[in-house]
C-alpha cells in the first residue's frame, strides 16, 4: 500500500493525535481515546481501520495484543517533519536563559552554564561540546622560554580565550629569538582559524623551506609544534544524565548501563555530535537514526553554536524518543543563539 493512498488529512490528523497523546501519557493509545481527542467525529471502528493502515506502513505498532498503539521511529519522524506545531518558549524560560547566558566570561564556564540550563529546563540531559580548537581564530601568539629546550606557547583566540601549551624545540631559544618568531607569526597568521594556520604552516615546511631565512624557518617550525593537532582534546560538558532514569522506557538497568557507559566513553557521542557541526538549523536524531546502539530508545535534538561567525561546537538535549519535541526544538534553537551571543561579546542577543 502506498503512502499516498493512506496518508490523507484524516490519517495524518489521527497520527498526530496519537503521537501527542503518547508523548503526554507514555501509554499505548486506543481507538476510543483517539476518537475522543481527534475531534474528527469518527467511530472507533473507522479509527481502528486507519490505525491498521498506519501499522502496515510502519508508522505505529502494537506493543501488546489487543492494546493500543504507539509511534515507531518512522512515525515520530513523520510527526516531527510535517505535523509538529512548535510552541514558543515561556517568558519565564526565555528570561532565565537570557539572564544566565547574558554575562560573558570564561568560555568553559559559559558552556557549563549552558549545559546545566539545557538539563534543568528540559528535565532531560543537556550536552554542549567544547569549541574545537582548530575552528577558532588565532588573535595572538607568544612564546616564553622555559628550562632547556622547553617553550611555553600562549595562544589568544577569539579575543578572550587563552590557551597554553608546552612544546619541546630542536634547540634552546632565547627570549628575544622567541619574540622575533612570535612577531613573524602574528604578522602573517593573526585573524585566521587555527586549522588554516596549521595547514599553511605544514605547507610552508614542505614546499618553501629553501626560500626562508633561518629565523623564518625556525618560527614556522615552532608554530608547527605548537599547533600539533594530535594533542588537541575534544570533549563535551554533560548535565542531568540522571534525569533519564525517571523515564520508564529508559529505566531498564541494562539499558541504563549502556547509556551511562556511552556517556563515560564519550567517543561515540562526540562522533554523533560532530555530524551536526555542518547542519543548518536544528538537527534531530530519533532512536536508531543515530546509528548508535546505546541511543536506540533516545532522541537527540541539537543545534550548532558559533564564535566570530564560525561554527565551533554543538549543543543539545538527550532524552527518550517520547519527548515534547514542540518545546525542546525551540528551546535548543534559542539556547544555541544565546550561547553564541555570550561567546561573541560584540554581538547583540537574539530576539
Amino acid at each position: 500500500m502506498k503512502q499516498g493512498q493512506v496518508l490523507n488529512e484524516r490519517s495524518l490528523q489521527l497520527l498526530k493525535t496519537l503521537v501527542e497523546r503518547y508523548i503526554h501519557d507514555g501509554q499505548p493509545v486506543g481507538s476510543r481515546l483517539l476518537a475522543k481527542d481527534s475531534a474528527l467525529n469518527l467511530s472507533p471502528a473507522t479509527i481502528r481501520n486507519v490505525m491498521a493502515d498506519l501499522e502496515d506502513l510502519g508508522l505505529v505498532h502494537s506493543p501488546h495484543t489487543s492494546a493500543g498503539r504507539v509511534p515507531t521511529v518512522s512515525g515520530y519522524r513523520l510527526f516531527v517533519d510535517t505535523l509538529l506545531t512548535v510552541k514558543p518558549l515561556e517568558l519565564s524560560e526565555l528570561s532565565l536563559l537570557r539572564k544566565s547566558l547574558g554575562d560573558t566570561g570564561n568560555v568553559n564556564e559559559v558552556i557549563g552554564i549552558a549545559s546545566k540550563l539545557l538539563s534543568e529546563v528540559s528535565h532531560m540531559a543537556g550536552v554542549v561540546t567544547l569549541p574545537k580548537r582548530e575552528l577558532v581564530s588565532l588573535r595572538h601568539i607568544e612564546f616564553l622560554p622555559l628550562a632547556n629546550t622547553r617553550v611555553l606557547a600562549i595562544f589568544v583566540t577569539n579575543e578572550q580565550e587563552v590557551h597554553n601549551k608546552i612544546i619541546h624545540t630542536a634547540r634552546q631559544f632565547s627570549a628575544s629569538e622567541l619574540q622575533q618568531a612570535a612577531n613573524y607569526l602574528n604578522s602573517i597568521y593573526a585573524g585566521r582559524s587555527l586549522a588554516a594556520v596549521r595547514a599553511q604552516v605544514i605547507k610552508e615546511l614542505r614546499d618553501t623551506q629553501e626560500k626562508m631565512n633561518k629565523e623564518m624557518l625556525e618560527a614556522v617550525q615552532i608554530a608547527s609544534l605548537a599547533l600539533d593537532e594530535n594533542n588537541a582534546k575534544e570533549d563535551y560538558v554533560l548535565s542531568g544524565e540522571t534525569n533519564l532514569m525517571g523515564f520508564s522506557e529508559l529505566a531498564d538497568m541494562e539499558r541504563l548501563k549502556q547509556l551511562f557507559d556511552a556517556f563515560t566513553q564519550k567517543r561515540g557521542i562526540i562522533h554523533l555530535l560532530d555530524q551536526c557541526l555542518s547542519a543548518e538549523g536544528v538537527q534531530i536524531f530519533i532512536g536508531e537514526e543515530s546509528g548508535y546502539h546505546a541511543f536506540e530508545r533516545c532522541s537527540l535534538v541539537t543545534k550548532s553554536y558559533t564564535i566570530d561567525d564560525e561554527v565551533v561546537g554543538v549543543l543539545g538535549v538527550i532524552g527518550p524518543t517520547r519527548m515534547a519535541y514542540e518545546k525542546v526544538i525551540p528551546f535548543v534553537d534559542v539556547t544555541a543563539k544565546l550561547l553564541s551571543a555570550a561567546l561573541n561579546p560584540k554581538s547583540s542577543s537574539p530576539s
